[in-house]
């Protein structure tokens, strides 16, 4: 065999190796498909970044993003689960859909997954970890620990002569009326009362507000009783009255926000990101004098020693049952659970870890949210936790657009959503 004959086998030999490399390497290359939101808690921009850090801790990983409004988030989900759930290996999920998706067998357990310390770092074991968990097992990482806070613009409040924010729902009333008739605002407060899920969580902390309950010992829903009579009454009479906007049964939070933002609200009851652009020259003609403080409770609740009621609306990232790559899924999800990453945009969303609320740099940084937390964090409620969530949350959605509109008076409006939700619960008995 000649020189120039055994050159050319070996540069082929070298091109078969190196070909051999490059596909070994490629079929390495694993791809994530993530969904988030694009509303409360990190920002788009924020949550892009931790996915490129994490990325270049994984070079063989590559994640490809995809960010929707929450209430477009369950519909997504649930179409790309329903084809075999490869559309997405790591999604948001609130704590109300848990159930319908494990249930469907679309969640991946990771019960066994989850350590023992991971579980005591957190800082309320119990409610920080039945975000994610249905019939005694886990489907993913608690992330979006999130409730409705109560916001209140300080200098209106001095100008129509209090030097406090209300503490019950009836003092609110009262100093509306006040900054009505001095022309301070013209209407008040507003809120996220439009035909979706945001309204519904308004309801839920008016409804304990005023004593009330979403259902009984027995699981039967019970807010059609006194109390729940009493929040929507309220809801209905503060429209009448002026003291709450009108546009309010339209809004959601964002549109909240940015009354509350541009000086056309004293009050508003939102989400923890809302204290943040609040008080953002860049985002908020009001930026300095939002405050934040408990979400009020009626007189009658609260000379039972009640200080507070809030909606608990928080949300985990589970993993899809058919992703292909499950281990790297994990990862990025612990990732971006991690103290580190939560720590670092504590700004717009607090951490889940306990040690994160004595770390004096996160204080010192944060001093009003971090404190707010704590304070409003015990008077929190969740809504139920049943596989026909949508369901019931479209019942309850309609049940307030009807009343708040006048379709209907309050007794018949909540009468008719309880009759309504006992007939589906009769079908998954």
């Amino acid at each position: 065999m000649s020189k120039s004959c055994r050159w050319s086998i070996c540069l082929a030999v070298i091109f078969l190796i190196g070909l051999s490399t490059y596909v070994n390497a490629a079929a390495s290359k694993i791809t994530l498909n993530f969904i988030g939101m694009d509303q409360a808690g990190m920002t788009v921009d924020e949550q892009k970044t931790v996915i490129r850090e994490f990325e270049k801790l994984h070079p063989n990983i590559k994640v490809n993003a995809t960010f929707v409004s929450y209430d477009a988030l369950h519909d997504k989900l649930v179409t790309a689960l329903a084809g075999g759930g490869r559309a997405f290996d790591v999604m948001l999920v609130d704590n109300t859909w848990l159930a319908e998706l494990a249930s469907a067998g679309w969640l991946l357990d990771v019960t066994d997954r989850v350590t023992p310390e991971m579980k005591r770092a957190t800082v309320d074991q119990e409610v920080t970890w039945r975000i994610v968990t249905y019939n005694g097992r886990l489907y993913g990482m608690p992330w979006l620990m999130d409730q409705k806070y109560f916001f209140y613009n300080e200098e209106m409040l001095a100008r129509a002569g209090y030097n406090q924010p209300p503490k019950t729902w009836e003092e609110l009333v009262e100093m509306s009326r006040v900054m009505k008739k001095k022309g301070i605002v013209e209407y008040p407060i507003i809120w996220s009362w439009a035909q979706r899920e945001c309204a519904n969580c308004d309801f839920v902390a008016l409804l304990y507000g005023f004593g009330g309950r979403l259902e009984n010992e027995k699981g039967q829903p019970a807010f059609n009783e006194k109390g729940g009579l009493k929040a929507l009454t309220f809801m209905v009479n503060s429209i009448r009255e002026g003291i709450s906007n009108p546009s309010s049964v339209v809004a959601v939070e964002e549109d909240v926000r940015h009354t509350l933002s541009s000086g056309k609200a004293a009050f508003a009851i939102n989400w923890l990101y809302v204290y943040d652009l609040a008080n953002d020259p860049a985002e908020s003609q009001v930026a300095g004098k939002i405050k934040m403080s408990l979400v009020p409770v009626s007189e009658e609740v609260y000379k039972k020693g009640i200080v507070s009621a809030t909606s608990n609306d928080s949300m985990g990232f589970a993993i899809s049952k058919g992703s292909r790559n499950p281990d790297a899924a994990w990862e990025l999800l612990k990732y971006f659970t991690s103290p580190e990453v939560m720590n670092r945009y504590a700004a717009h969303q607090l951490p889940i870890w306990k040690d994160s609320f004595s770390d004096p740099a996160l204080v010192k940084e944060q001093p009003v949210t971090m404190r707010m937390f704590q304070k409003q964090f015990p008077y929190g409620h969740v809504k139920v936790h049943v596989p026909y969530y949508m369901q019931y949350s479209k019942i309850m959605q309609l049940m307030l657009q009807e009343a708040l509109t006048g379709k209907k008076d309050p007794q018949q409006a909540l009468d008719d959503a309880v009759r309504n939700i006992e007939i589906i619960q009769k079908k998954y008995k």
